[in-house]
């Protein structure tokens, strides 16, 4: 979403996998083309032998929210050395440290994996009116499967406050330019438009970790 556009019609632009074409795809994978390689390298937090893959996304992004399903199972299936994590940009929209905060809080609580499509749906589907600190603080109390004062007092704390302001540097670093996007292994951007479709995306981050390993 905003600052660029990004199309999810990978079926409509001909770019979908058929059987047989996923080796020729991952050969034609071209810096500048499909991803970018970042100027200057940016420091990673996955340990020794593991390679960062980081997913730069916001609650209010309806295009992260249509992409989550996919996104999910591709997660499920990464090897053992690929440390997968998420960044909430700020941008889209005008709560955006509010969501900011609401993720670093769920991640905080160990409630990422059990929230974050639930989270897209209630916003985008359902369009509960999640918006701002009272209102996330408002639906924590009230959710089941949250400790309201607990959240609370995460949602308010200096360690998320510091995630927040860490996460403008990470996204300047990997030069974000839209969401749903890619780092990866502090070396690469990947985003829809690079790879022309985020299916298409998921198959250039997996070549890229391929590269990763040969580098390390």
């Amino acid at each position: 979403m905003n600052r660029r556009e990004f199309s999810l019609a990978a079926g409509a632009l001909g770019l979908l996998p058929v059987a047989g074409t996923a080796h020729a795809q991952a050969a034609a994978f071209k810096a500048g083309t499909d991803y970018l390689v970042l100027p200057r390298s940016v420091p990673v937090d996955a340990p020794a032998g593991k390679v960062e893959v980081i997913e730069f996304f916001s609650y209010n992004c309806p295009h992260c929210a249509h992409f989550e399903p996919d996104l999910e199972a591709w997660v499920k299936k990464l090897p053992a050395d690929v440390a997968f994590t998420r960044a909430p940009v700020p941008f889209v929209g005008n709560d955006v440290e509010a969501k900011q905060k609401l993720y670093y809080t769920l991640e905080g609580l160990g409630k990422v994996d059990e929230y974050q499509g639930k989270l897209f749906k209630l916003i985008h589907e359902d369009r509960q009116p999640i918006f701002g600190d009272a209102a996330i603080l408002a639906w924590a109390d009230k959710e089941p499967g949250l400790d309201g004062k607990k959240f609370a007092d995460m949602y308010k704390s200096f360690t998320v406050a510091g995630k927040v302001k860490r996460v403008t540097q990470l996204q300047n670093s990997y030069q974000v330019s839209g969401v749903p996007a890619f780092g990866v292994a502090g070396r690469w951007y990947v985003d829809g438009e690079t790879a022309r479709s985020m299916e298409r995306a998921l198959q250039v981050v997996d070549f890229l970790t391929g590269e990763a390993r040969k580098k390390a």
